[in-house]
């Protein structure tokens, strides 16, 4: 199984001859699946470019969504479409509707958007002010006293929902690739070569994911994890264990590149 792995896409920074240019791209290195880990576009264009860049491929796309992905509507109505895609469609499957994949006899893809859940860093004192608090309605508007319960809430979500799959996962996978958006350790929010500071880490981390893998992983010392992750258009690899490791993509709005293509 050879999986290609996209991140921080932003395919509405391009036109339609450079989301073909990407998909040939996929094609020339033989990628059996493709695994795409958020910011594909914006809430009223995500479905579509997805079904662009599917199109040419005829294989498997699993994706998760990131922010971007939810700007210009909400985070309830971008998830339903995503999943009513994942009902629809031949080949396109959102990964927190699609449940455990198993990509072969060992190995296990599962995945949830995550989203940067406040915990780290300093939530309280930051001077960032993302655009999500303007393009997203379940965020637009809020004071910043009111941050820390919706990013907390959201944080929760994922790592309740991530929890269960893993597990069934780990019922019988020895290797477990998870695809989430927001880097889920503080070692893993890579920007320009340095981990981000305390004004960024709350955003651009979602502990509470961090906390489930850690705890699995612990917990089942004869499997290992490696966790696709982007966000921060930063590279870096980080081993939070001796059995997990986290991989966050490098990225460039206009120009959606190919991460790797990872044979399992």
């Amino acid at each position: 199984m050879r999986l290609a792995w996209l991140t921080d896409i932003h395919l509405d920074f391009v036109t339609p001859a450079e989301v073909a240019a990407l998909a040939q791209a996929i094609d020339a290195r033989g990628a059996d699946g493709v695994v795409v880990t958020g910011d594909i576009a914006t809430g009223p264009t995500v479905v579509a470019q997805l079904e662009a860049l599917a199109a040419p491929l005829a294989r498997p796309v699993w994706f998760v969504l990131g922010n971007h992905d939810f700007y210009g509507a909400s985070i309830a109505s971008v998830r339903a479409e995503a999943r009513a895609l994942t009902q629809r469609h031949p080949h396109l499957r959102w990964l927190p509707a699609a449940g455990v994949v198993r990509l072969d006899a060992a190995t296990a893809l599962i995945g949830h958007d995550g989203w940067g859940d406040g915990r780290l860093g300093d939530l309280a004192g930051t001077r960032v002010f993302l655009s999500d608090f303007v393009y997203i309605a379940e965020l637009a508007g809020l004071a910043q006293a009111a941050w820390a319960p919706a990013l907390s809430a959201l944080g929760d979500e994922a790592a309740a929902a991530l929890a269960p799959t893993l597990a069934e996962a780990l019922t019988w996978a020895r290797h477990v690739v998870v695809a989430t958006h927001v880097p889920p350790f503080r070692d893993a929010c890579w920007h320009e070569g340095a981990i981000s500071d305390d004004d960024w880490l709350p955003f651009f981390t979602c502990a509470a994911v961090g906390d489930v893998l850690r705890a699995a992983m612990i917990a089942h010392p004869d499997a290992r994890m490696t966790v696709l992750c982007g966000h921060t258009h930063g590279a870096g690899v980080v081993d939070v264990l001796p059995n997990l490791r986290v991989v966050t993509g490098g990225a460039d709005y206009g120009a959606p590149a190919l991460q790797d293509v990872l044979a399992l």
